[in-house]
Formats: structure tokens, C-alpha cells, sequence
């Protein structure tokens, strides 16, 4: 296997002083790393950005169509790239340098989000060209996220790992908070070209972030040399890896049923709520309020394992399902915050079990099925919601969270009675 080699001013293991242990333990202890604490900052400004890009592009596909089907294939466009391409963009990431590769999506997200400022501004936006510029955006989402979760193992050593993808979910779920928040008033008062203006100059943030780090600090992977057979060698890894499998699958179902937010709450709030823009930015910025408590839970969890992953799937299909027979916004924040947990959660499981060289293409795959995913399930929670309304479209969700999650819980236990009888014969 290969190592991941160690450079620059850290020093090699050695006993650790009161001191380190105290940063260890420390709830952000990953922010005491230079090179993190700025991809850390330049990454939440610019989802503060993109968020106000979702919402303007769903709030200006119900104007145009008030279609919640139509709504969902616009977001879907956005992800089948993702779908179709996902795991070539994981094996790019495994052989190029990470940061070089992100600096380049940036400035691709940069132009198309530019070009969304322009068609808008000058009133010639319609859904075929939304659909179109979805589809670009996805592509370079294709090499852009996998990517940004690789280079976070790049940045911190092992031990701080898990913390610095529980920190790096807490920052950016507060800029989710910000995000859909300022773009429902901005919307509400300029319309919705601002929100894409604003998203255009948010990504110089991350540019200057990637470009300020210092690459001698950092703990980069051995590169992946060129061969035939690396994607089905992915695939033959994880599907023979338990510890990587069960989360796939859960990650996989929910990503197709349950973590379709962009097409329910336009739905829940125009047809349960019978609020405006504003509205719906309020919603999302309450379920952003319960994502950001999750994060603080999350940067203090200890001993992630498959069974715990379950049990969050399971408590978050259960949350979504009491908020869609209530239908009150205030449930949303406990809904954000499980999300965030199992999110989290089921992220550093992947980076964690992952062998170094295979991280980009196992991310990729991850990001298939929780974002790539959106593709079968936009249109089809869209279409439940036409249907049967709102409270229909979060129900399939939860139920299908809840149920993934018993079905690997019980069959890890399974595995875990299996395993200790035959140690112990």
C-alpha cells in the first residue's frame, strides 16, 4: 500500500505535551493548521454564494414554469454529469495535483456563473438555457468535488482528519445559514440576477485561498500512475470492503430519496406555508440553523462506525417524517441538524477507510449516489409532490432513510454475531 508521505514543519510522532493533547481534544482543533484554516474560510464564503445561486435558479424555475416536476429536472441537470461521469472525475483527482485541479473548476464555476448574471440581467433566461447551464455547472462539478473533499486529507494529518471534515460541514452549513437567508431578501427586493452576481465573485475567494497555501506544509497522496482497469478496481474495493459498503448503500439510497430539500421546500412553502421567496429562504436557512448544531455535535463525536451511521439514518428519516405530517417550520431545525450528522458522518467513514490512493475515486463514487443521485430523485420527489403534495414528497424520503437504516443496522449486528462465532470456534 502507499504511504502518504510527510513534508515541511511537522515533525514525526513523538509523545505529546499537555498542550497538544488539550489542541487534540479541542472541538476545532483542525483550524490550528494554517493551510486548513484557509480552505476552510475561502470554501464557506463561496457556498455562501452558490447557496444564493440554488435558490435564485429554483425560485426562477417555479416563476417561469410553476411546475414542481419542472423544477425537478433543472436540479437534476445539474447532476447528471455527476451521474454519467462521477467516477472518471475521482480517477483525474487520484493522478493530477489536487490543488491545481481546483483552482481550475473555480474559475469554470466562476464564467458559467457569470454567464447566469449576463442571460438574466438581459432577460433572455428560460428553461432551456437553465437546463444548459446546469448541465455545464455539473460537469465541472464532476472533477470539482471530489476533489475539494481529497484535498481536505492533504491539508491535516490522520489524526485530525475526522475533525477537520466535521469542522469543514460545520462552516459550511453556517454558510448555508447565510446563503439562502440573504438570497430570499435580496430576491425579494432586486430579483434574482444579484444573487448570481454575488455567487460569480464568491468564487475569487476560494481562488485566493488555494493559491495562498503553502504546499510544503501540506501531507499529499502518491499519485495514481496511468493503467487500464483503475475504475473497476474501485469499484471491486469498495464493494469487497464492508466498512466502505454498508455506508455506500445508505449514502446511495439517501441521496436518490431523502436529500432532495431543493425540490420539497419550494413545494412546502408555496403549498403548505403559502409564503413568498422570502419564505422559502427562511426555511432553508432554519433547517441551516439545525445543520449548524449538528456540526458542533459532529466535531465532538467519537468512534464512528457503521452501526452509529445507521442509527443517524434512522433518526433522520424519523425527523423528516414527523415534519411532513406537522408541516412546521420550526421541525425543519431538527431535521438539518441530523442531516448534517449522518452527512458528516458517512464522510469521514469514506476518507477514513479509504486506502490513499483510491480516496478520489472512492469520493467520486460517494458523490454519485449523494449528489449524482438527484438525478432519479429530483424529478421523482417532484413529481410525488405534484401528486400528493409536500407532505408526500418528504415522507418517501424519510421513510426510505429510515428503512436503509434499519436494514444495515441489522444486517452489521448480523455480521458482527458471525464474526465473533467464528473467532471463537
Amino acid at each position: 500500500m502507499m504511504t502518504v508521505r510527510r513534508r515541511g514543519p511537522f515533525p514525526a510522532r513523538r509523545p505529546a505535551s499537555r498542550h497538544e493533547g488539550a489542541a487534540r481534544l479541542s472541538s476545532f482543533a483542525s483550524l490550528r493548521i494554517r493551510n486548513y484554516r484557509l480552505y476552510a474560510i475561502g470554501q464557506s464564503t463561496s457556498v455562501v454564494g452558490n447557496w444564493m445561486q440554488n435558490i435564485a435558479v429554483g425560485w426562477l424555475t417555479l416563476q417561469l414554469t410553476h411546475s414542481g416536476t419542472t423544477l425537478g429536472i433543472v436540479t437534476g441537470a445539474r447532476y447528471l454529469p455527476l451521474l454519467l461521469l462521477g467516477v472518471w472525475g475521482g480517477l483525474l483527482v487520484d493522478r493530477h495535483d489536487t490543488r491545481r485541479l481546483l483552482t481550475v473548476t473555480q474559475v469554470c464555476f466562476a464564467v458559467q456563473a457569470a454567464l447566469l448574471t449576463v442571460l438574466s440581467g438581459a432577460h433572455l433566461m428560460s428553461v432551456p438555457l437553465v437546463v444548459l447551464l446546469m448541465l455545464a455547472i455539473g460537469l465541472t462539478n464532476v472533477f470539482d468535488n471530489p476533489a475539494r473533499q481529497s484535498l481536505i486529507s492533504e491539508l491535516v494529518d490522520r489524526e485530525h482528519l475526522a475533525n477537520a471534515i466535521a469542522v469543514n460541514s460545520t462552516f459550511i452549513n453556517t454558510a448555508k445559514l447565510v446563503g439562502p437567508g440573504l438570497a430570499g431578501i435580496v430576491i425579494a427586493v432586486l430579483g434574482v440576477t444579484p444573487c448570481f452576481a454575488l455567487d460569480t465573485v464568491s468564487f475569487l475567494a476560494v481562488i485566493v485561498s488555494l493559491r495562498m497555501l503553502r504546499t510544503t506544509e501540506m501531507y499529499p497522496a502518491e499519485r495514481e500512475a496511468r493503467a487500464k482497469g483503475q475504475i473497476r478496481a474501485a469499484v471491486a474495493y469498495v464493494r469487497r470492503t464492508p466498512d466502505l459498503l454498508y455506508p455506500m448503500v445508505m449514502v446511495y439510497v439517501t441521496g436518490i430519496l431523502t436529500w432532495e430539500f431543493p425540490v420539497s421546500l419550494p413545494l412546502l412553502t408555496t403549498e403548505a406555508f403559502h409564503v413568498g421567496s422570502a419564505g422559502y429562504g427562511a426555511a432553508m436557512a432554519v433547517m441551516s440553523v439545525g445543520a449548524v448544531l449538528g456540526g458542533f455535535v459532529a466535531v465532538r463525536r467519537r468512534g464512528l462506525s457503521t452501526r452509529s451511521l445507521s442509527v443517524s439514518a434512522v433518526i433522520w428519516g424519523a425527523l423528516i417524517c414527523a415534519t411532513a405530517l406537522a408541516v412546521a417550520l420550526v421541525a425543519l431545525v431538527f431535521v438539518g441538524s441530523a442531516s448534517i450528522t449522518f452527512n458528516s458522518s458517512a464522510k469521514t467513514l469514506m476518507q477514513l477507510g479509504a486506502a490513499p490512493q483510491m480516496r478520489g475515486r472512492v469520493l467520486s463514487i460517494w458523490s454519485i449516489g449523494w449528489l449524482g443521485g438527484t438525478v432519479v430523485g429530483a424529478p421523482a420527489v417532484g413529481a410525488v409532490g405534484a401528486s400528493f403534495g409536500p407532505r408526500g414528497a418528504l415522507l418517501v424520503g424519510g421513510l426510505a432513510a429510515t428503512g436503509v437504516g434499519v436494514v444495515v443496522l441489522t444486517l452489521s449486528m448480523l455480521r458482527r454475531i458471525v464474526g465473533q462465532e467464528l473467532h471463537e470456534r
